[in-house]
This record gives C-alpha cells, structure tokens and sequence, in this order.
C-alpha cells in the first residue's frame, strides 16, 4: 500500500487534469489543485483548491509547499501560450521538497517539457497520450439533433485513450518509484476506425447513427466555420489524412505502469451516453 502523498495539480480543470485529481483521491492520497479562479472552480469533496498561475511561477511557492508530486501542463494564461517558466517552477519545486513531477505532452516540443526533461533533480515523467476518447463529445451535437455524424477519412486509425487512464498512469508516476525518465505514450487496448467508434456509441444509446464522409474540402470549411486558426486545421488534416504510426498502435503502457488492463470505447461510451442522447 503506497504511503499518502500530497500532490499538486495544475490544469486541474482540464479534461486530464480532472482524472489526475480523481485517481489520486481514489488512491488515498491528498490533492491539492491549482486553479487561476478558484470562485469558478468546481472540484470533490476532499480537494484543497489554491490559486496560482503558471505564468507567475513566484507566485507558486506556497502551493508547493508539503507537496511530494507535481503534475504540469506545458500552456498557461489566458492566452493558453506555451509556457516559458519551466525551469523557475522546477526550481521551486525542488526547494519545496518536490520528488516527483509528470508532465503532459503538448503534442510537440515546448519549453516547459524541454525544461522538466532537462531537470535531473527530481523524478520526471513525460505523458504522452494518443487521441482522447473524449473528442468523439465532438459528435454529440449532431448526433442528438440530426443521429448523424460528419467525418472525413473515416477509415482512419486510431488507438484511442480513456482520459481515464491518462490520470491513473499520472498518479501512479507521482506516487511510486521506478518511472524517473520515462516518456510514456498512453494508448487505448484496441485500434478503431470513425465507423467502429460510430457503431459503438450507437450500440450505448440504443439507436441508430449514420456516418457521412466529408471530403478534404468540407471538412477544411467545417474547421473554418468552427473558428479554428488555421494551424489547428493543418494538424487536423495531418492526424487524420495520414495518422502517425503511434497514433494507431497499442502501447500496452496503461496496464504495465497500472497493473489493469486499458478501458474499452465501448467503456467510455456507455459512461458518456446521456451526452449522446441531449440528456446531459
């Protein structure tokens, strides 16, 4: 049984953030959250909840303080800007004591993972998460209003991660030893095409949903429409027109760092169902 830890998580509000905070309550351990507003801020029982900004790390030092591990993400302010305080946080963490930090992959290079990577003071660990199963609440809108879902390259592939599961690696890599250094990337246990999530979200709600490919094209005006810069739209249309090989390979990595096999779509599905069907 791990001994309970004090650990601090900023993007606590975030889709990753939230699991990390609800594995490590799970676990037994002590959360305490980091937020920039705590007035709008929503989080369980048991949660202590500070104020802080990444992008003032001076301002950290009492959010550290009594904390074992330290869960980052790489952006920060209003803005979301790719945080340039990454070695200034980590010097305060390593005077507050702090034995253990994760960070989570941006989806490219930054100067705050550069710097965690860098860092030989404290136990590190890269997070580095393939496609969110949650994006598919991308599709509850038009699946409520029309049972309809609106895709281009529906046979791509991908290995799909419960947000879940992103939080339990984290919080075992805060909580344990033996994952200083390593980069994981975090996968879903099986590879799934546009179609095969479709099917299995209709199998969760009970009805039928169809699936219209949209060319390169309509999906760019989609994007567009949608008020996506445009470098998002030219990421879209790499990861999906031509997804990497990691992106659509199992890892294995969720079950060897948490000893349980990786949930299903068909797992996240049925959890998120009422979101499918206008019930939430």
């Amino acid at each position: 049984m791990t001994q309970t830890q004090r650990i601090l998580v900023t993007g606590a509000t975030g889709t990753v953030g939230r699991q990390v905070v609800a594995e490590l309550l799970d676990r037994g351990h002590e959360v305490r959250a980091l937020t920039r507003d705590a007035a709008k801020a929503s989080f369980p029982a048991g949660v202590e909840v500070v104020e802080g900004d990444l992008t003032e790390p001076d301002g950290l030092a009492p959010a550290l303080e009594g904390v074992t591990g330290l869960h980052l993400i790489t952006f920060g302010g209003a803005a979301f800007s790719p945080l340039e305080t990454g070695p200034r946080i980590l010097e305060l963490a390593r005077s507050a004591g702090v034995r253990r930090v994760t960070v989570l992959h941006g989806g490219g290079p930054t100067p705050l993972e550069d710097a965690v990577r860098d860092d030989d003071g404290v136990d590190r660990t890269v997070l580095m998460p393939v496609e969110f199963m949650a994006n598919a609440l991308d599709w509850a809108d038009g699946i409520v209003a029309a049972g309809e879902v609106r895709e281009p390259f529906v046979d791509r592939l991908s290995a799909m991660v419960h947000e879940g599961d992103i939080g339990a690696v984290a919080a075992v890599a805060l909580t344990q030893e033996g994952h200083d250094g390593q980069e994981y990337v975090i996968t879903g246990p099986e590879v799934l095409t546009v179609g095969d999530k479709v099917s299995t979200i209709a199998a969760a709600v009970g009805r039928e949903i169809a699936l219209t490919e949209l060319t390169e094209d309509e999906a760019v005006a989609t994007w567009r429409a949608a008020g996506l810069p445009e470098d998002v739209v030219g990421f879209l249309l790499r990861a999906y027109g031509d997804t990497p090989e990691v992106g659509r390979t199992v890892s294995g990595v969720v079950e060897k760092v948490t000893g349980r096999p990786a949930r299903t779509f068909a797992q996240w599905a049925a959890e998120h169902a009422d979101a499918f069907r206008g019930q939430s």
